[in-house]
């Protein structure tokens, strides 16, 4: 792929930027509700809290990281940083993918559990809501969100491989 320049690059890194933020805003949001329901003494507090997750999880999110995701792949194909040649680039990357598949796979039942249990609990104070299985993404979201967001600031760690005079002259063509 070629490098991006100028206007192009900027407007990539806009949508990157602007993504991973939004990102972040959601699963800060995601974990105001949940403490908001959990810790109310208020029932009609707490279901509508409880309901509203289904509105910031799962598909919100999806969309916001797959923005972050497709954004970061053009940013590192054009540009010096590539996918895989520095450290701190795949690690962003792992990061992304695993929350990916998280969105996908592991998150949907448990807010749909527990937003359909908001719904009951409006109507039955009896109601036990599993909440639980949030507690996790409660706090890896955002920890690994900003701990992503760091890694772009200062860039720790370096190059993947090592480049050493024999690899460069290897890869260079053998002139006659």
């Amino acid at each position: 792929m070629r490098k991006l320049e100028g206007r192009t690059r900027k407007a990539v890194l806009f949508v990157h930027i602007g993504s991973a933020g939004t990102w972040l805003g959601m699963d800060l949001t995601f974990a105001v509700l949940l403490c908001t329901a959990m810790l109310t003494d208020n029932r009609t507090t707490a279901a509508t809290a409880y309901q509203a997750l289904e509105m910031v999880a799962v598909y919100p999110m999806l969309t916001a990281g797959l923005l972050t995701l497709v954004s970061g792949v053009i940013l590192g194909l054009g540009s010096k940083y590539g996918l895989l040649r520095y450290w701190w680039v795949a690690v962003k990357l792992a990061i992304n993918v695993l929350f990916m598949c998280l969105i996908v796979f592991a998150l949907p039942p448990s807010v749909r559990g527990v937003s359909e249990s908001g719904r009951l609990l409006a109507d039955d104070p009896t109601t036990v809501v599993p909440y639980q299985d949030l507690l996790g993404p409660l706090i890896v979201g955002p920890s690994l969100l900003v701990v992503a967001m760091v890694l772009s600031v200062f860039k720790p760690w370096g190059r993947l491989r090592r480049t050493t005079p024999n690899s460069v002259a290897a890869r260079e063509p053998v002139r006659r």
